[in-house]
């Protein structure tokens, strides 16, 4: 897409890539606007946290370290499954749908939490859920998880293209209800 701006009689123009995806691919749809949700909530002065990620990481790491021991160990698969079991409840009961964990805003150390933004597209659905709440749900200065379902088809051309305008607002006004919201 190009645009055109005249300004004091001189014309300039700009190139602006539109971000586009293929409609018929939910997870890219999916990928798509939690990458947009994590510029808008950039924008909005909060920082990523990237500890729980890191976390992550090690732990894969250990498991591929343990993956080739276990390639030429004598146990075979049923003698370490509790080990996979606790991996995976260690990351379901952290993480959820979790995509974005933050800091709190510069600021406001103390009267405010980071936030853990999470999403849902269920295969064979256009109904997307994006939701907001503490990453701290125990801390005092938590407030109320805030949340909306929309369908796609709302800020996606037939072409693929999403309209960035529509998701943005939309998206600021779910930071915005969570930001006005009362301690618990």
């Amino acid at each position: 897409m190009t645009t055109t701006e005249t300004v004091n009689g001189t014309t300039s123009s700009t190139t602006v890539n539109p971000k586009k995806t293929n409609l018929l691919d939910h997870h890219s749809i999916k990928h798509l606007l939690d990458e947009t949700v994590t510029e808008i909530v950039a924008s909005r002065g909060y920082s990523e946290d990237v500890r729980l990620s890191n976390v992550r990481l090690l732990i894969g790491a250990i498991i591929i370290i343990i993956a080739l021991f276990a390639q030429f160990y004598y146990k075979k698969f049923p003698d370490n499954k509790n080990f996979l079991i606790g991996c995976i409840l260690i990351v379901y009961t952290k993480e959820k749908n979790a995509f974005l964990f933050t800091y709190p805003p510069a600021g406001s150390a103390y009267n405010s939490t980071g936030l853990m933004v999470s999403s849902k597209l269920p295969r064979f659905s256009d109904m997307y859920t994006l939701t907001i709440a503490s990453a701290d749900p125990k801390s005092i200065s938590a407030k109320p998880t805030v949340e909306f379902t929309k369908s796609v088809t709302k800020w996606f051309t037939k072409d693929g293209v999403l309209v960035e305008g529509l998701f943005w607002k939309d998206v600021e006004g779910l930071i915005n209800d969570y930001a006005n919201k009362k301690s618990k």
